[in-house]
């Protein structure tokens, strides 16, 4: 008999995968259609998977399913998972999720039989008991058994024979946005077929969804996965579907799909990567119930130049692996340094090697070739000198930033990657830690890589938080080279530096960190703060970044509204949602807790550190969170107390419709006045504006004149021209519209875009249409009209004032004023467009020229003959003296231009002006014709009348 059922082990385990698939498929349809354990024991099964059973000693899972609610890149999350004892002695069940190290675990609670046991976060204390109820095992730490960014949470039981037991994990976490996505992981191990698996994640986020994907399972190491290389489709039952605000996905394998990806069962990521529509706008801010979240991620931003210095671990514990990969992903990130950058290569053991001894050097194809050569040659040998490797590469950064001319806006950084602990020179990590922060001084930035299990990573960790960077650490792996080049990506763009982000003091409080070095494309800045006066219906937001050539400030007013709007639990999609939680509030109190606990670890004062830990651990128990000073101790609930119900954890969404706010802009430095969000520059009259209508006020006159041009759409006309002298010149793009009906002109024409261009001190140019702003100052930036912002170089500034106005200032001599022309229902005649009117033209030289540059510094007389009116009398009462008469003229330059009276609207159409009215296109009134102020392209620069030049 024996015999018999060994050779009928060995058929079953040497028929490979067919059988395989077979079994699993018998057991999908005979055993695990339902999961009742009475049903469970009255069930008669084969005696061939009887058998099975007997031989498994562990109890089978039989439903792993996971739930999220992603509100605005704030994740719940909700582990159920079920495992069965069939056996006929009580059996231990072990409960492993891994999730992610920055996630706090806010729930756990699982059910034995009859018996139900919950979980309560308490302060934790020095010492602990080890008779927790249950046999549950608390979790970890923030900071120890990390994996890749993950930590272990694992609770065991004894299950009673013919019993099940049941395990609800919830936990939570603000998702990080690197190299431009949100990523959501699933971690999904259950090494075992399960009969029913289910993964569901529904995504909310009102600014809209872009670029959803859901990559294949990640780090399965299990062989037949049915991964072919290069395969970037989802795993096998995934279903995708989101509209543009919400996403739902699903990953429901059968147990055939198990054995088709792993034959074992499943061992791998489940990930979900997206990001958010930003279209022009630098971030949004949401309020809700008394608390705010500012996202922050600005685009369309140009890179800032680069100093930095590698600093690259060559000791004898790098042999093999390690090196090899470090040196494969330098290899590609020296090919990916910018030609504006400077770099320099250290390798460090008990010796440190500068490649380029006391200087930093530009980005060229030799250097590169050079640099790439050094780095091969390097070869592992010797102890780490960490603290010496530091020092080395600061002073170097150090001197070179004090010794040469940097560019102002470039960020300078160290990139420091080891694979050990400090074993030559100074080792005491506290010494290292100062010495280190002594030596950098808050110039520039320190970002750590450690590589492999040997790594101090709490050394490293404080190195990189001290001096404003993060630090990253890989396992020794064939992937290394990947993540090493993926670290670099994250901060090897850098697109502003010294951000800060402002509220009015007498309107919030507990705001979060609000001032960041430095932002790198890819990522993301967030704040949380909490409201004071409820009474106010908006919240003013102010943004600054700067460098000494120039600063940016954005500000809006975000609207608050009442929070009994807007519910979206009857969303599809969302419809399990029965908590009341306010996914900002707890936004905020996670974002809270992390900076105190990142505080804490860079403090050296153990008073300090012992307030920091208190207020940590008493949000924390607020808040639910298990923290490095929280702990999950497990109370029985009762005989006989109802089983853990599957409701998984959905956050409060009162008034998100409303309140999902759009923030756009650029920023500003500390101490600036409220009062620049006023008009700080009149509009005179001398515009060019509406069909076009061109205005000239000669205030010394006491009169104006007035023309029409009209143009074809397309044409490109010369308002001002004085590139010579003040190297200033502006143009005007047309766009055509129907005329109106009846109307005596074929068509309207109306300014679309207005170019200003101007090359001194230094080369630059504005480019303005009704929906958005591009400056071009050897930096593009690119602002929304439909947000506040400032930006301010030595010579340039350009203000805005949300859908209303440009207001750009050449060396302050030189002013022009652009109104924006908003129809909210426009007839078929009627096209948004810009009016053009130059506020200040001291700055102008008098040989400036254009439509309306001309008339800039020329008197114009006007002749009364017929009505013998002096001048004087002219000037005093014109609106009633000088009415119209055929034979009134001006003299311009020699030139007698018959003129009648008109009145014209200016002013975005709110004020009227009389002016006399010169017919004919501007017939003799101007130098030529209208034809002579054709531009062939927005950026022509023509140097004087008639000839044409490009800047």
């Amino acid at each position: 008999m024996i015999l018999w059922l060994w050779l009928c082990w060995g058929f079953s385990t040497s028929a490979g995968q067919p059988d395989s698939e077979l079994m699993a498929r018998y057991l999908e349809e005979k055993l695990m259609a339902d999961y009742s354990i009475m049903e469970q024991v009255a069930r008669r099964v084969p005696r061939q998977a009887k058998f099975l059973q007997r031989l498994e000693t562990r109890p089978r899972m039989s439903e792993f399913t996971v739930k999220s609610t992603i509100i605005s890149r704030y994740a719940f999350t909700t582990v159920s998972c079920t495992m069965v004892n069939s056996g006929s002695e009580a059996r231990e069940g072990v409960f492993e999720m891994q999730i992610p190290a920055a996630a706090f675990i806010s729930n756990f609670t699982m059910s034995i039989g009859n018996k139900t046991y919950y979980g309560e976060v308490t302060g934790k204390e020095k010492k602990h008991s080890s008779s927790d109820r249950a046999g549950h095992k608390k979790p970890p730490s923030p900071t120890d058994g990390r994996e890749n960014g993950y930590e272990t949470f694992k609770a065991s039981v004894f299950i009673p024979r013919k019993m099940q037991a049941r395990f609800l994990l919830h936990y939570e976490e603000l998702l990080q946005r690197r190299l431009g996505k949100y990523e959501y992981t699933v971690s999904i191990r259950p090494q075992q077929l399960v009969g029913r698996l289910r993964v569901e994640v529904n995504i909310l986020e009102n600014s809209g969804i872009v670029s959803l994907e859901v990559p294949p399972l990640r780090n399965s190491k299990h062989k037949g996965n049915g991964k072919v290389e290069g395969d970037v489709s989802p795993p096998p039952s995934t279903v995708v579907g989101h509209t543009k605000t919400l996403a739902k996905v699903t990953f429901n394998p059968s147990v055939v799909e198990q054995t088709r990806i792993a034959r074992n069962g499943i061992l791998g990521d489940f990930i979900i990567r997206y990001d958010v529509n930003r279209e022009l706008s630098v971030g949004d801010v949401q309020i809700l119930n008394g608390y705010f979240v500012h996202y922050f991620a600005p685009t369309d931003l140009p890179p800032l130049p680069k100093n930095v210095v590698f600093v690259l671990d060559s000791s004898a514990s790098m042999v093999g692996t390690k090196l090899k990969q470090t040196k494969e992903a330098l290899f590609t990130i020296l090919q990916d340094l910018r030609p504006e950058d400077h770099f320099n290569i250290i390798g460090f053991s008990n010796r440190i090697k500068v490649w380029q001894q006391d200087r930093l050097v530009p980005v060229t194809p030799n250097n590169i070739r050079d640099a790439k050569k050094y780095i091969h040659n390097m070869s592992p040998t010797g102890g780490t000198n960490i603290n010496g490797a530091v020092q080395t590469g600061a002073k170097l950064l150090n001197d070179y930033i004090a010794q040469n001319d940097i560019d102002a806006r470039s960020v300078s950084l160290i990139i420091f990657l080891t694979d050990g602990r400090p074993t030559v020179g100074e080792t005491q990590s506290s010494k290292i830690l100062s010495n280190t922060k002594d030596a950098i001084r808050d110039k520039f930035c320190l970002f750590t890589i450690g590589i492999g299990n040997d790594v101090d990573h709490k050394l490293l960790e404080r190195m990189a938080l001290e001096n404003c960077g993060m630090t990253r650490h890989f396992q020794e792996d064939d992937d290394a080279a990947s993540h090493l080049k993926g670290f670099y990506d994250e901060i090897g763009t850098p697109l502003l530096s010294d951000i800060r982000v402002d509220y009015p003091e007498d309107n919030v409080e507990q705001v979060t960190q609000n001032f960041f070095p430095n932002y790198f494309n890819g990522s993301e800045i967030i704040i949380a703060g909490k409201l004071i006066n409820h009474t106010s219906d908006s919240l003013h937001v102010e943004v600054t970044a700067s460098n000494s050539k120039k600063y940016i400030l954005l500000k809006t007013d975000v609207a608050i509204d009442l929070p009994s709007r807007n519910d979206i639990r009857g969303v599809p999609g969302l419809e399990d949602g029965k908590g009341d939680k306010n996914y900002i509030e707890r936004a905020w109190s996670y974002l809270t807790i992390k900076e105190l606990l990142n505080s804490r670890l860079k403090s050296d004062n153990n008073q300090e550190k012992d307030y920091l830990m208190e207020k940590a651990k008493s949000m924390a128990l607020t808040y639910n969170f298990v923290t490095p000073f929280t702990v999950l101790k497990m109370r029985e609930a009762g005989l006989h107390s109802e089983p853990p119900q599957e409701e998984f954890i959905s956050p409060s969404t009162d008034g998100i419709g409303e309140k999902l706010q759009s923030l756009q802009g650029h920023k500003a430095p500390p101490g600036i006045r409220r009062q620049q969000d006023k008009q700080r520059i009149k509009i005179s009259k001398t515009s060019a504006d509406g069909d076009p209508h061109f205005v000239i006020d000669f205030p010394s006159s006491k009169f104006s004149i007035c023309f029409n041009i009209d143009g074809e759409p397309g044409d490109i006309l010369r308002l001002v021209s004085d590139h010579k002298e003040s190297g200033v010149t502006v143009n005007g793009q047309l766009i055509g519209a129907p005329a109106p009906p009846n109307g005596h002109k074929k068509h309207r024409t109306y300014f679309s875009t207005i170019t200003i261009l101007s090359n001194k001190p230094e080369r630059s140019y504005l480019e303005i249409t009704p929906k958005r702003v591009i400056l071009d100052d050897g930096e593009r930036l690119l602002l929304s009209c439909d947000r506040s912002a400032v930006v301010r170089s030595s010579s340039l500034e350009v203000s805005i004032s949300a859908n209303s106005n440009i207001t750009v200032t050449i060396r302050d001599t030189i002013s022009f004023v652009v109104l924006i022309h908003h129809y909210k229902k426009p007839a078929p005649h009627q096209r948004n467009h810009l009016g053009f009117y130059i506020s200040n033209s001291k700055g102008l030289s008098s040989d400036s020229h254009g439509l309306l540059g001309q008339f800039l510094n020329h008197e114009v007389k006007l002749l009364q003959e017929s009505l013998n009116i002096s001048h004087q009398q002219v000037g005093q009462n014109q609106t009633e003296a000088l009415k119209p008469n055929p034979t009134t003229t001006l003299k311009v330059k020699g030139r007698l231009v018959p003129v009648v009276w008109k009145q014209r609207r200016i002013y975005n159409g709110q004020q009227e002006v009389d002016c006399w009215f010169a017919k004919n296109n501007a017939d003799k009134l101007i130098d030529g014709s209208y034809k002579d102020y054709l531009a062939s392209h927005p950026f022509d620069t023509g140097t004087s009348f008639g000839t044409i030049n490009s800047l």
